[in-house]
């Protein structure tokens, strides 16, 4: 009989085609969907070019928690756009100030053995309930709520062993910082980290959640937890106690790869800017001056999260010098913080309290000063992605972040002369479910459009030959943040690609949009090193460039979400056949390729020539026989409509 691990049964209880072999292509069936709204306005609007009537999923949600601010009608407009299209579409509508997404999900939705897809990058973090979460690019999730199956390549499961028991003064996203430490942004590329071991007995589920949210910044394709005793804990708290069943490894199982941590061994971390797997140990940075600090984010949602500096700042004042900005993850656990008679001690340390949400985690409000240092307990520190871009931000637990806060400079929590706060949270919590609203029953519903709002551009087949320049050669790890940011500028034009698509790559070069203009008919090239694309799923980063001309990329390698959104909408994601050729072109080179379609046909290199040098070097675009038909047929859309999957 064979033995599975909890993924690998996650998987089979769900798969529709393929094996289980790592790297063959897979689908699965998707139970639950997740949009946010700064992907989520796409959805719906590729929902209605799909001509969807109603939602065939058992539950889909969509969340408003990070374009918050309403300094004009945008954002607003957006809102009132997404909840129409829930009504219309028959989706969970989580209105502005109830919470982020990931949280909110888990405490009201999440169920142990199903399956979540979501336009969120930090999907994963579902994974903690003993969930197969993943994330995506929009388009695949409009695809799942329309009943459709998820494609993707069967990946490794690395298995990782935790022993022992945490320190006083270390937490779960310590954990999670020592996995980045080890195995840096791309360690996980197609991979699923599957935790287990004696170790995992004493981390909390929303401990676990700290873990398996930060499993994207290692570009893992989710990360997986048992569903225990400690899951069940969860749900009877959440009062969804039959919700819960156990679903563990078989004893005897093994792992296509493994690592082991004893929990015992850890210290503070901290990610250093600017990026998450530059991690060090506080203390080699202990001393610097900061001038902001911030608790709350996806990262670290629980209420410990918040209950824990609230004690060490308690009948304590922050540093003249820092803004501690305190942003609750749900407006639950807000409710749970006054109940509980810890919200005042970040009111009377000198605290901002901010509405439920993702807030300066995406760049909305609360970005720090030029060149000055921001601690935060979020998930990412991509450069700029704060909102300003000489930013300086470190990633942190919520111990480092308040006692940063006190001292003014980043400081190892162990260095306060404090007991440890330890808590617990109370078996007895109170449970909000009043700001979720259920699916409309109404018939013909219409959706309501502001004038930021705009349908979504033509797609067109793939060409045989393109001409034109390399607008941009980029080093390794771009992310979508510096391809597509985020932002108070930016994020509000989420529906309305010709205004979201003037700043493209702006974080890179800000002359970008204009010198693009001059080539939107006739196509340009941008060249990239390793993993490009990393970080948020946001389609968005695929959708502007090609809506400015862009129609092949050529890198060293892919991230994987953002690699399946370029196909989506119609760009050749090629690779160097040999990564030295990477060296030979340069910014503004004029490149000539043809025999496209026969390429992505046959499966075969082709050369491509470099006209300004009078050279040539190979190129290949390896696919799945579904991601050839898509491409060939100019994107996931139009590959839909031409099968009238609707």
């Amino acid at each position: 009989m064979t033995k599975y691990n909890v993924s690998q049964k996650l998987i089979s209880s769900h798969l529709v085609s393929g094996k289980m072999n790592p790297g063959e292509e897979i689908s699965i069936k998707i139970d639950q969907t997740l949009t946010q709204d700064a992907t989520g306005t796409m959805v719906m609007l590729e929902l209605e070019a799909m001509g969807l009537k109603q939602a065939k999923t058992e539950i889909s949600a969509q969340y408003v928690d990070h374009n918050l601010l309403q300094t004009d009608f945008k954002n607003p407009d957006d809102h009132i756009f997404l909840q129409s299209a829930c009504d219309k579409f028959g989706l969970y509508y989580s209105p502005a100030g109830n919470g982020v997404s990931h949280p909110v999900h888990m405490e009201r939705f999440g169920v142990p053995g199903k399956t979540l897809l979501g336009s969120d990058s930090h999907t994963p973090a579902a994974g903690s309930l003993g969930m197969l979460a993943i994330g995506t690019g929009g388009l695949e999730v409009a695809l799942a709520i329309a009943g459709h199956p998820f494609y993707v390549k069967m990946p490794k499961v690395m298995g990782i062993k935790l022993t022992g028991s945490l320190p006083d003064w270390v937490s779960a996203k310590d954990i999670i910082l020592e996995v980045l430490r080890r195995h840096d942004v791309s360690g996980g590329v197609g991979k699923i980290l599957e935790y287990y071991g004696p170790g995992i007995n004493g981390l909390s589920a929303m401990d676990r959640h700290v873990i398996a949210n930060m499993g994207a910044e290692l570009g893992a394709t989710t990360t997986v937890f048992p569903s225990d005793k400690i899951t069940e804990e969860f749900l009877i708290s959440q009062q969804r106690k039959g919700d819960w069943k156990e679903i563990l490894a078989d004893e005897g199982c093994t792992y296509d790869e493994h690592d082991e941590i004893d929990l015992s061994k850890l210290e503070p971390l901290i990610a250093a800017p600017s990026s998450p797997g530059n991690v060090i140990p506080v203390r080699e940075v202990a001393g610097k001056e900061i001038y902001q600090s911030m608790i709350g984010s996806s990262a670290n949602p629980g209420i410990r999260d918040f209950a824990v500096p609230a004690l060490i700042l308690k009948d304590k004042k922050i540093h003249k010098r820092v803004s501690l900005d305190i942003n609750p993850t749900s407006r639950q656990i807000l409710e749970n913080l006054v109940d509980m008679g810890l919200l005042k001690y970040f009111v009377q340390s000198g605290a901002r309290i901010h509405q439920p949400g993702c807030n300066g985690c995406i760049g909305m409000g609360q970005a720090p000063a030029t060149h000055k240092i921001s601690v935060r307990t979020v998930p990412r520190n991509f450069p700029g992605r704060s909102g300003t871009k000489e930013d300086l931000v470190y990633l942190c637990s919520p111990e480092t972040a308040a006692a940063s806060a006190i001292k003014g400079v980043i400081t190892d929590p162990r260095d306060l002369n404090m007991e440890y706060p330890k808590f617990k949270e109370p078996s007895q919590i109170t449970i909000n479910r009043e700001m979720i609203f259920a699916p409309s029953k109404e018939e013909n519903v219409d959706l309501i459009k502001g004038p930021n709002i705009k349908s979504l551009p033509k797609f067109d087949p793939v060409k045989e030959a393109y001409q034109g320049p390399v607008l941009l050669k980029m080093g390794n790890n771009i992310s979508t943040d510096e391809i597509l940011p985020a932002g108070t500028k930016v994020l509000p034009f989420r529906s309305n690609i010709p205004e979201i698509s003037k700043f493209a790559f702006s974080q890179i070069d800000e002359s970008f949009y204009e010198r693009a203009m001059k080539y939107q008919s006739s196509g340009f090239f941008v060249i990239a090193g390793a993993n490009y694309g990393q970080g948020s799923s946001r389609e968005h980063a695929a959708i502007a460039p090609s809506y400015l001309g862009l129609k092949v990329v050529i890198a060293k390698s892919y991230a994987r979400i953002h690699r399946k959104n370029l196909i989506n909408f119609g760009i050749v994601p090629f690779t160097f056949v040999n990564e030295s050729d990477y060296k030979t072109v340069d910014q503004n080179d004029e490149l000539k390729i043809s025999g496209i379609l026969q390429c992505i046909e046959k499966q075969k290199p082709i050369s491509i020539e470099n006209i300004t040098k009078n050279t040539k070097f190979a190129i290949q675009c390896l696919l799945t026989e579904q991601e050839k038909e898509i491409l060939l047929d100019g994107g996931l859309i139009n590959h839909a409509m031409k099968k009238e999957c609707f």
